[in-house]
């Protein structure tokens, strides 16, 4: 039975740019795609959020310019501005129909962003 649930995800931008915020966005979402055999059509809805740090662009134009997500719904926000956090991270949550139950979700978090989940997780 096809069900909507959360896949998450987060990595690390190199920098404050466009560029590097774009690219570390892509990364993360091919990276998750691949990992769980999605398709855009399988995707309800993006939400990513930054640490405040990063402000140069939306991670949001990586799904919608870069990989071509023309029909997903996607929002970005910052994250809560806790004292002595990890910067720059983005963050993704997407919201996935599937027929695979939670367990079998692959989460991932890639470069600096390896830290912010405990085990029973996936890491590149």
């Amino acid at each position: 039975m096809t069900q909507c649930l959360g896949l998450r995800g987060a990595t690390t931008a190199d920098a404050n740019s466009q560029e590097a915020i774009l690219d570390a966005t892509e990364q993360l979402l091919r990276a998750l795609v691949a990992a769980n055999g999605l398709a855009e059509s399988d995707i309800a809805a993006v939400f990513f959020t930054t640490t405040t740090d990063l402000n140069a662009e939306f991670p949001a134009v990586a799904a919608r310019v870069r990989l071509g997500w023309e029909h997903t719904a996607l929002m970005s926000s910052h994250e809560i501005a806790v004292p002595d956090a990890q910067p720059a991270v983005i963050r993704a949550m997407l919201l996935v129909n599937t027929e695979r139950s939670k367990e079998e979700l692959v989460h991932l978090y890639l470069k600096g962003a390896r830290n912010l989940r405990g085990r029973g997780t996936a890491e590149q």
